[in-house]
C-alpha cells in the first residue's frame, strides 16, 4: 500500500492553498466565536495530518475495497437516523465526548471513492440500461438517507458530485440529452409543488427558506439573517473593520447573524477583512478547484481521475452554494464553507479527500501531458 514516491512530484502549490485557506478559516471562526478556534486549530491539525498520510498510500488498493466503503457509509447513514442526536429538527451528528460527529459529510468522500472505482471496473459498460439502474439504485440509497434527516442540501450536493462522476466516467451525450429532457421538467413541477401549503415532499421550514428567497418581504423573519448576511458584508467595504473588533455598529457583535462560525462565515470575513478578505477566500477556493482539475488531467488512470474530479466539484459546488446563501443569491442552504466554517467533520473529510488527490499527483509523476484525450473534462 504504502509506496515511494519522488518528492519533486509532490504538489506543494495545493497544500499550500488549502493551508492559507485554513488559516484564515481559523482566524475568522475564532472572530465569529471565540470558544471554537480551539477545537478549529486541534481538527486543522489532526486533518493535514491525516492529508500527508493518505497522500502516501497507493489511492488504486484503498479503492479495492469500494463495497466495504459503501457498507460502512450506509451503516453511519442509517445509524445515525435511528440513534443520532436531534438539533434544529434535524438528526445528522452523533455526539461523541462532546465532540459531534456528522456522517454525511464523511459520505461525500467515501462515496467519491466507491463511484469512481464502480465506474472504472464496468467503464465498457456505462452507456447500458442494467449499468446506469444499477447505478442510480446505488447512488439512492445513500441519498434517500441523507435527504430523510432531513438534509436537503447535502443531498443536492451529493447528487451533482456522482452525476458529473458518471458524465466524466463516459456517459453518452445522448443519455444525457435524453435524461435532461426529463430532468428540467420535472424539476420545474417539483418547484411548483412544494411552493405549495399543502405539499408534503419537503419539511415547512426548507419550504419556507425557499419562500423566503423568492418573496423576502412577505417572509421577513425567514430572509432576516440572508439580509443580515449581505449588510454585514457591504459594511466591510474594503479592508473590513477588522478581526475580533469591539466596532458597536459590527452585525456579528450585535448578534445580528446566527451561527456566524459556520453557515455564515462568509458574512464574518466581509464585516471583518473586507473585500480582500472575501476576494482571497475566493480565489483560493477557485485555485483549489482547478489544482484538482489539473491533476485530474494529468492523472495515470481514470480511477485517479474520477477522484479528483469528484473532489474538485465537491469544493467548488459547496463553496458556490455557502457564498450564494450568504450574498442571497440562493435559498438559505445551510451547507458550510470548505476549510473555513467551523466544522471538524467536514474539516478532517476534505482533507482526506485531498490526501486521495495529492496520492494520484505522485502516482502520475512529473507527466504534464496525459495519454489520450480528456475531452469530458475539459468541457466541465
Amino acid at each position: 500500500m504504502l509506496k515511494k514516491y519522488s518528492v519533486k512530484d509532490y504538489d506543494f502549490k495545493l497544500i499550500l492553498f488549502v493551508t492559507a485557506l485554513n488559516i484564515i478559516g481559523i482566524l475568522a471562526v475564532g472572530s465569529a466565536d471565540a470558544s471554537y478556534q480551539s477545537k478549529q486549530l486541534l481538527g486543522s491539525i489532526l486533518g493535514f495530518f491525516m492529508m500527508i498520510v493518505v497522500s502516501l498510500f497507493d489511492y488504486t488498493v484503498i479503492s479495492k475495497f469500494y463495497w466495504l466503503w459503501y457498507a460502512v457509509d450506509l451503516a453511519l447513514l442509517g445509524a445515525v437516523i435511528i440513534a443520532g442526536s436531534s438539533s434544529n429538527n434535524a438528526t445528522r451528528w452523533f455526539e461523541i465526548a462532546g465532540i459531534r460527529f456528522q456522517p454525511s459529510e464523511t459520505a461525500k468522500i467515501l462515496l467519491i471513492i466507491f463511484f469512481a472505482q464502480f465506474i472504472m471496473k464496468y467503464k465498457d459498460k456505462v452507456n447500458t440500461f442494467k449499468f446506469l439502474v444499477c447505478f442510480m439504485t446505488l447512488a439512492a440509497v445513500p441519498l434517500v438517507l441523507i435527504y430523510e434527516q432531513p438534509d436537503l442540501s447535502t443531498t443536492i450536493v451529493l447528487f451533482i458530485i456522482i452525476m458529473v462522476i458518471l458524465l466524466v466516467g463516459g456517459l453518452s451525450w445522448k443519455v444525457i440529452l435524453s435524461a435532461g429532457l426529463v430532468a428540467i421538467p420535472s424539476a420545474i413541477v417539483f418547484l411548483s409543488i412544494i411552493l405549495k401549503e399543502d405539499q408534503n415532499l419537503i419539511n415547512s421550514y426548507q419550504r419556507k427558506r425557499i419562500l423566503s428567497f423568492f418573496y423576502p418581504e412577505r417572509f421577513v423573519d425567514d430572509a432576516y439573517q440572508q439580509a443580515n448576511s449581505v449588510i454585514a458584508i457591504g459594511s466591510g467595504q474594503l479592508m473590513g473593520k477588522g478581526l475580533n473588533n469591539n466596532v458597536i455598529g459590527s452585525l456579528k457583535n450585535g448578534n445580528f447573524i446566527i451561527e456566524p462560525q459556520t453557515d455564515f462565515i462568509f458574512a464574518v470575513i466581509g464585516e471583518e477583512m473586507g473585500f480582500i478578505g472575501t476576494m482571497a477566500v475566493i480565489l483560493l477556493l477557485a485555485l483549489i478547484v482547478i489544482e484538482c482539475l489539473l491533476i485530474a488531467r494529468r492523472a495515470s488512470d481514470m480511477l485517479g481521475r474520477l477522484i479528483c474530479v469528484g473532489m474538485a466539484v465537491l469544493l467548488g459546488i459547496q463553496a458556490f452554494f455557502n457564498i450564494g446563501v450568504a450574498t442571497f443569491l440562493l435559498p438559505n442552504t445551510g451547507l458550510t464553507l470548505p476549510f473555513v466554517s467551523y466544522g471538524l467533520t467536514s474539516l478532517v473529510s476534505l482533507y482526506i479527500g485531498l490526501g486521495f488527490v495529492l496520492n494520484v499527483r505522485l502516482k502520475s509523476g512529473g507527466n504534464k501531458e496525459r495519454r489520450g484525450t480528456f475531452s469530458k473534462l475539459e468541457g466541465l
